[in-house]
C-alpha cells in the first residue's frame, strides 16, 4: 500500500473519531442531566412496592419493568425541570454541583426538549402499564398524574421548593406514592399498610434533599428562596439530618426484634451512615454529603427490599 493511500486512510479515521466524539459527549451530557446518582430515590420505592406485592402473592416481571420505566423517566424529567428553573431563577451558581446549564454543557432549549421527551416517555410507559395491570385505569391515573404534577411543581409553576414545601413533596413522592403506585400496579388494589413500609425509604431519601439544602443554605438565602434548612438554621438542620438518617435503623431494630431477623439486614450500612453524618458536621466535607447519602440510599434500599422479600409473609405487620 502506498504512502499517499495510507495517509488518506488515517485522515478518514481521524475524521470519523472527531465526528463520533462530540456525539458521544452529547449523549453523556444528556445522561448527566438526569442526575443518575439520584435515581435510587424512585428506583428503591418501586422495587419495595413490588416486593410487598410478591409477599401478597402477586408478581409480574412485565409490570415490574413497565413500572420502573414509568417512574424513573418521570423522576429524570423532574430532575431536568429542577435544573432548568434553578438556572433561570439564578439559584445555580459557581459552587453548584449541577453544572449542565451553568457550564453551558447543554443549552436551555436542549434541557427543555429533554424534559418534554422524558415526560412523554413516562406517559407512554404509563399507558402500556395501565393496559397490562389488573388495577383500574382511573386509580392508577390518579396516583401517576399526582406524582407527575408534583415532580413538575417542585420547581416549575408555583415552585414548591422555593417556598419551603419541597421537603414535604419529596417525603410523599419518594415514599408512599411510589410504593403505593408500584404495589397497586401489581395487585390491582390498594393496601394502606404499604405506607408504613415506605417510611424508612422516605426518610432516607429526604435526607438527600435536606443535606443538599443545608449545603446550599447561604447561596439559597442570597437567591431569595426559602427552604426548610434556611428556616431552622444550621444547628437544627444538623439535628434533622441525623433524625432522617438514623430513624430508619431504629425502626429496623424494632421490626427485627419483634417480627423477623431479616429486617436487621439494612443495619450493615450503619457504619457508612455514621461516616456521612460526620462529614455533614464539617463545612469542608459537606459538599460531598448529598451524593454520599444518595449512594447510601441505593445500598440501604436494596438491602431493605431484599429483607422484605425474604421475610415470611406471616411475619410482615400491617400487610393484608
Amino acid at each position: 500500500m502506498g504512502t499517499e493511500e495510507t495517509n488518506n486512510i488515517r485522515h478518514q479515521e481521524a475524521n470519523h473519531t472527531v465526528t463520533a466524539k462530540p456525539k458521544f459527549m452529547k449523549l453523556s451530557s444528556y445522561v448527566l442531566a438526569l442526575r443518575p446518582w439520584s435515581l435510587s430515590g424512585s428506583l428503591m420505592p418501586t422495587l419495595l412496592g413490588c416486593a410487598l406485592s410478591y409477599k401478597c402473592g402477586y408478581f409480574s416481571w412485565v409490570i415490574l419493568l413497565l413500572t420502573l420505566f414509568t417512574v424513573v423517566t418521570v423522576h429524570g424529567a423532574g430532575n431536568v425541570v429542577n435544573t432548568y428553573f434553578d438556572y433561570v431563577k439564578g439559584i445555580d451558581g459557581r459552587k453548584s454541583d449541577d453544572r449542565i446549564l451553568v457550564d453551558h454543557i447543554l443549552s436551555k432549549d436542549e434541557v427543555v426538549t429533554l424534559g418534554a421527551m422524558l415526560y412523554a416517555a413516562g406517559c407512554l410507559g404509563f399507558i402500556c402499564l395501565a393496559a397490562v395491570s389488573p388495577a383500574k385505569m382511573e386509580h392508577l391515573a390518579l396516583v401517576y398524574f399526582g406524582g407527575l404534577s408534583s415532580s413538575f411543581l417542585y420547581t416549575g409553576g408555583i415552585g414548591l421548593k422555593y417556598i419551603a414545601l419541597g421537603d414535604v413533596i419529596i417525603l410523599i413522592i419518594f415514599g408512599p406514592i411510589s410504593v403505593l403506585f408500584s404495589f397497586m400496579s401489581q395487585t390491582g388494589h390498594v393496601d394502606w399498610g404499604t405506607i408504613y413500609y415506605a417510611i424508612p425509604l422516605a426518610l432516607n431519601t429526604e435526607a438527600i434533599l435536606h443535606s443538599n439544602n443545608t449545603r446550599d443554605l447561604e447561596s439559597d438565602s442570597r437567591a431569595g428562596i426559602v427552604t426548610l434548612a434556611i428556616l431552622i438554621g444550621q444547628t437544627a438542620s444538623h439535628i434533622l439530618y441525623a433524625f432522617l438518617l438514623f430513624t430508619p435503623y431504629i425502626l429496623f431494630v424494632a421490626l427485627g426484634l419483634r417480627y423477623s431477623m431479616w429486617f436487621l439486614l439494612p443495619l450493615t450500612t450503619l457504619p457508612a451512615a455514621f461516616r456521612i453524618e460526620k462529614h455533614f458536621r464539617c463545612l469542608e466535607t459537606i459538599q460531598t454529603v448529598p451524593r454520599k447519602t444518595a449512594k447510601l440510599n441505593l445500598y440501604f434500599g436494596f438491602l431493605y427490599v431484599l429483607a422484605c422479600s425474604l421475610v415470611d409473609a406471616n411475619h410482615m405487620p400491617f400487610l393484608h
